[in-house]
């Protein structure tokens, strides 16, 4: 005999193109074809669905003050006035996850980095407390942890010690830990002493390919492409742990007089031609609107027209579904992998790596910086890509970063091939498709799923 369950899954947003907001689409899917009922529960939807809850959004003043005098990354409160807004707020989001849990009926959580990145604390305590009183069981799903950006809390403070014990994250033989890569597994048993399983990235193979179509056909002209343009595509949101600053130096370097001229000689993998007077440009899908900064967009603008590489930031016509917003048409981040010649995924630090997955299933060819979890868990499945290296060499005026100019010329040197030969990019792709479908399916999720549910004493669905 089977049951099926009432899931609610838990986030500071969904509905988004930021890789948490994908990956929880895939965690829905999957639990609903097992047969469970799923409920998303955010602060803010970038689509009208799921369960609303203001009080565990994470881009307010008052609660990011909370968070960032906790974790000590600001001092703007004194103890007395920290101790009183963080009350207030805790029993304000308490209020709101227990009605949100009880009117949903919910018998499972699955709780997304709000136990674990601290960026909305007083949620964090208030979705424990209510967990408790109300006996449910949680998968605590680790995209990142708080330690991870260097914060030093004053763990002389009871307060302060308290939280970060009992709450980020909570311990209890009711909630299963899960986290996306070997190296957070280590980083968890060794900072809190508690064990989690691995479920890296996902992604549908069996879903239709991205391709032309009559929707999409028009995108190309929308962001003002011509026919034999390059386009380099950089599909991850714009904060400075991307490393989009990396990309932005391959395509001056693929820009080149002596790359120039073979892309010139030969044309295009896909038959177009390619002249002098065509352009190779740089593609920005993501949005930016979480860069920590406030300044890493206008810094790579500037680095981009001093390097005279052709920059376009598109993220106002582009969703993480296809619709049209006060008149506007707007165009499914998968409608950008249409566009795209090369993928680059420069990206300095991932949990996983969401729009690597994203570029195999495209099949396009990929350049990226081998991050430290690309190196622990990814590399070895032996994908066909073009490497940045692993190292950064220096950091500019802007405070970008750089590599050797060694690798990186030999990096341009290496993408001209599969942008210029079609037996070397259909190798490419063709590979790095069969690895990831064999390795990183919704077959293998489900899989995980099971296992985790079995270890919380669930029955689940075969």
């Amino acid at each position: 005999m089977t049951t099926s369950h009432k899931i609610g899954i838990f986030h500071y947003q969904l509905g988004m193109t930021d890789g948490v907001s994908l990956e929880v689409e895939k965690w829905k899917t999957v639990l609903e074809r097992m047969g469970h009922q799923v409920v998303l529960c955010a602060g803010r939807f970038g689509k009208d669905e799921g369960v609303l809850i203001p009080e565990i959004y994470h881009h307010d003043p008052e609660i990011e003050a909370i968070s960032q005098n906790i974790l000590g990354l600001a001092h703007s409160l004194s103890a007395e006035a920290l101790a009183a807004q963080l009350a207030d707020h805790k029993g304000r989001a308490k209020t709101a996850l227990r009605r949100a849990i009880l009117e949903n009926d919910l018998d499972l959580l699955i709780v997304n980095n709000l136990w674990s990145v601290g960026m909305n604390i007083p949620a964090a305590m208030a979705l424990e407390e209510v967990r408790q009183e109300l006996g449910l069981r949680a998968i605590a799903h680790h995209h990142d942890f708080y330690w991870e950006k260097k914060v030093i809390p004053n763990r002389e403070d009871p307060l302060v010690a308290r939280i970060l014990d009992q709450y980020l994250p909570p311990r209890g033989a009711a909630i299963q830990h899960v986290v996306i890569n070997s190296l957070a597994q280590a980083s968890l048993a060794r900072c809190k002493q508690l064990p989690a399983a691995v479920i890296p990235n996902v992604f549908d193979f069996d879903s239709p390919d991205w391709e032309v179509d009559a929707y999409n056909a028009d995108l190309r002209q929308a962001i003002g492409l011509e026919a034999g343009d390059i386009c380099v595509l950089q599909a991850t949101r714009i904060i400075p742990r991307k490393g989009i600053e990396l990309a932005i130096d391959l395509v001056a370097a693929l820009d080149e007089a002596p790359r120039r001229k073979i892309l010139e000689a030969r044309g295009l993998a896909d038959g177009r031609s390619f002249s002098a007077d065509n352009k190779i440009v740089l593609v920005l899908a993501g949005y930016d609107w979480d860069d920590p900064t406030g300044t890493y967009l206008q810094r790579l603008k500037e680095k981009a027209a001093g390097l005279g590489v052709d920059l376009r930031f598109i993220n106002a016509i582009i969703g993480p579904q296809r619709e049209r917003k006060a008149g506007v048409k707007v165009y499914s981040l998968w409608d950008s992998y249409t566009l795209a010649n090369l993928v680059t995924y420069p990206s300095l630090w991932e949990g996983w790596g969401n729009q690597l997955l994203e570029a195999f299933r495209a099949k396009v060819p990929v350049a990226l910086f081998e991050y430290p979890v690309y190196l622990a868990d990814i590399r070895s499945r032996g994908f066909d890509v073009v490497s940045l290296g692993s190292e950064i060499a220096r950091r500019d005026r802007l405070d970008l970063v750089e590599i050797s100019t060694k690798i990186l010329q030999g990096a341009a040197d290496q993408c001209v091939e599969p942008l210029t030969r079609a037996v070397r990019r259909d190798l490419a792709v063709e590979r790095n498709y069969a690895i990831a479908e064999r390795n990183y399916s919704y077959d293998q999720l489900k899989d995980h799923l099971m296992k985790l549910l079995l270890e919380l004493d669930f029955p689940t669905r075969i």
